[in-house]
């Protein structure tokens, strides 16, 4: 065992994403020795946004990574440097729980969760043996490869009509394809979207198959009001469809919803008395960056409060 895994932090944060970052940079200010672990480097699905235009303070910033890099600078200015490391599993105890990962051991007095979401799959044929060959998750990452030619975006979220807004302005034609006759996306999204000349949306309709051998060469598509299928020649397909939570590592040790994400009360605390949980891991999260950061602000205020009395709550506030 080395001596990192035989030493015992004040903390551990797993991920850092924006609630992660955050927890860091007030975990940092309270003197706490704090562990970051996170598998990418930081910044979680910030990352990949193309423009910041909703968090206070930040009217308008280049892309979601410049943000990621500020929050990181800051995070570190004040300790909280992020090791890379993958979290494989916790293993809790009454006085403490350590965190295994594929790189070593760390024990800490406390854990906050904050691992963030990836991309759930459409789940239609083709998509996965088409991943990176015209399948993708990230139009900033990827649409530039598609100049000149005609892309689809799966979804009616805000993250899926961001996306389609920013592939309107690199490639030629954007079809927006949405199961319902309504978009849930924020107002403002819609609206860029709709006004874009080389926009269009399939109403009602679903991607039964998403073509191609080596390549994406077109998807099949379903209309659910009139039952008929056809054909749409796109060279590519986005796709947003939701989320699913970053939290296998935990499922024996903290309380998960249906879906995979964690249960948490008010103030950020799990089932487990010295593991918290914050950002889009946890039930009921806006999966926006300013509740993320809200989030991990009061994980740590509660964290501070628990190991200063060094008296963990045993039961967590149920909020159902």
């Amino acid at each position: 065992m080395s001596e990192d895994e035989n030493k015992m932090h004040d903390l551990v944060i797993i991920g850092a994403g924006p609630a992660g970052m955050a927890a860091g940079i007030y975990a940092g200010r309270g003197g706490l020795d704090t562990v970051l672990l996170d598998m990418m480097g930081g910044g979680g699905q910030v990352n990949i946004i193309d423009r910041v235009e909703n968090y206070p303070g930040v009217p308008d910033i280049d892309s979601g990574a410049q943000l990621a890099d500020l929050m990181r600078v800051q995070a570190e200015k004040f300790g909280a440097s992020v090791t890379f490391d993958q979290v494989e599993r916790l293993e809790a105890a009454e006085d403490a729980v350590t965190v295994h990962c594929a790189g070593g051991s760390h024990r800490a007095r406390a854990v906050l969760i904050a691992s963030g979401s990836r991309h759930k799959p459409l789940g239609a044929p083709g998509e996965g043996k088409l991943m990176g060959k015209g399948v993708s998750v990230c139009a900033t990452c990827d649409g530039p490869f598609f100049k000149g030619k005609h892309v689809a975006v799966v979804g009616g979220g805000s993250s899926a009509v961001m996306e389609a807004v920013y592939l309107t302005r690199v490639v030629d034609r954007v079809t927006l394809i949405h199961r319902r006759d309504k978009l849930r996306a924020e107002k403002v999204l819609q609206e860029r979207f709709l006004a874009a000349d080389n926009a269009t949306v399939l109403w009602d309709t679903v991607v039964e198959e998403i073509l191609g051998e080596n390549e994406v060469t077109g998807l099949r598509v379903k209309n659910l009001k009139s039952g008929e299928s056809s054909t749409l020649d796109v060279a590519a397909v986005f796709v947003f469809v939701g989320l699913l939570p970053n939290s296998d590592f935990a499922r024996d040790v903290v309380e998960l919803d249906d879906w995979g994400f964690v249960k948490v009360d008010l103030d950020m605390r799990t089932s487990h008395p010295r593991i918290f949980a914050a950002g889009d891991v946890r039930t009921r999260s806006a999966r926006q960056i300013g509740t993320a950061v809200g989030d991990g602000i009061t994980a740590i205020v509660k964290i501070q409060e628990m190991l200063d009395t060094d008296t963990p709550a045993r039961q967590f506030d149920r909020v159902e």
